[in-house]
């Protein structure tokens, strides 16, 4: 019977009652910020905007207080129904004292509105044995293969299961092109505990992945070899990447249902429309809801195996994610891209979310990290 894993937040949390003083911190900071410092033009926010700029300067004086309490799960700057800038703050909906964290909140820092979005805690999206419609993105593929498709360490199996994700997108590093994905997809293996072995440099990454092929390794095929980068804990992004074995992948970095993209990128921006092709939830739409996001998330050891650490990440973009239609378990290491017919820009590497919203690397962060650059148009 064929074993999969599925990923989640199994951590205990100390519920502290979050203190009466939250809204009364708030009420010392320097910045201040009038009504019309938030006018906004026609057009898109980006992180370069006046308004998300303000917002920001009042982000970084609470999150860190704000997070001490394991109800807040993060913050970023989204828009409210009016298109106006606001500190979106991420409460754990199913925390025993998330009312008393809401009623403590201040309506407003400084001038900028505070909103509420009741979540899921985030997790990492890996492994679950459904796929979307359509193209099948779990299937073994003719090479060259196109990306945006199962796979992952072929090594991906221990304690009675087997993990996997999305090979997302191809990259090129010192003139060798390379599949880029999740650390938590290719090397997050770091004791030998279930398997006695741990991702090494060198090691087979496979198409479909494990999940995919009842956790025998002889279901797949080997399209790429690990090259361990260990973005994780130190860095700010989750990426690994595989150096592709000749012949085996679309040397164009074509993606399934998206096709080859451009080899230039775009920054995130509120409101702007985005898509991706994932192993899970194939080809999925939707639009950024936040940017400068900053959200923890907890990683095992080896697949359903122990804590490893958590990371709290800065500088993210939040994506909605109504219901796991955009992003679901399986779906980590898919790119996301500006939707449009041709070409589209990379804007983020899929790493994370909830049922309500997903979370992305900023993809210059990430080939910046890598010394890469987009293979494309």
């Amino acid at each position: 019977m064929q074993q999969t894993r599925h990923l989640d937040y199994n951590r205990r949390y100390m519920l502290k009652s979050i203190l009466p003083r939250l809204g009364k911190l708030v009420a010392g900071f320097a910045v201040m910020i009038s009504p019309a410092a938030l006018a906004l033009p026609p057009g898109l926010l980006g992180n370069d905007h006046p308004a998300v700029q303000a917002v920001i300067a009042v982000q970084k004086t609470v999150t860190d207080t704000w997070m001490q309490h394991s109800e807040v799960l993060g913050t970023a700057v989204s828009v409210n129904d009016s298109g106006d800038p606001v500190l979106a703050v991420y409460i754990d909906r199913d925390a025993a004292k998330a009312g008393d964290v809401i009623r403590d909140l201040p309506k407003r820092v400084n001038g900028v509105e505070v909103q509420v979005h009741l979540t899921d805690k985030f997790r990492s999206m890996r492994g679950n044995p459904h796929g979307g419609g359509g193209t099948s993105h779990t299937a073994l593929q003719t090479p060259p293969i196109q990306l945006g498709t199962s796979g992952g360490w072929s090594k991906d199996l221990a304690n009675g299961y087997c993990c996997g994700g999305t090979l997302g997108s191809l990259v090129q590093i010192s003139g060798s092109q390379y599949i880029l994905s999740n650390y938590h997809v290719f090397e997050s293996d770091i004791v030998s505990g279930g398997n006695n072995t741990v991702a090494t440099t060198g090691d087979p990454i496979i198409q479909p992945g494990l999940i995919d092929v009842n956790c025998n390794v002889n279901g797949a095929q080997t399209v790429a070899t690990l090259s361990k980068k260990s973005s994780l804990p130190r860095s700010n992004v989750d990426c690994s990447v595989g150096k592709v074995v000749s012949g085996k992948v679309a040397s164009n970095g074509s993606i399934l249902e998206i096709g080859p993209i451009s080899k230039t990128t775009l920054a995130a921006a509120i409101g702007q429309a985005v898509k991706k092709s994932g192993r899970t939830t194939g080809l999925s739409r939707s639009s950024i809801v936040g940017l400068n996001a900053t959200i923890s998330v907890a990683y095992d050891n080896e697949c359903a195996g122990g804590a490893a650490f958590t990371k709290t990440f800065n500088s993210q973009i939040v994506i909605g994610n109504s219901g796991s239609k955009f992003l679901n378990s399986g779906d980590s290491g898919s790119l996301m891209v500006e939707d449009v017919a041709t070409n589209p820009r990379a804007i983020g590497l899929l790493f994370a979310g909830s049922s309500t919203d997903a979370i992305a690397n900023p993809i210059n962060q990430v080939l910046s990290f890598l010394g890469a650059t987009m293979v494309g148009n």
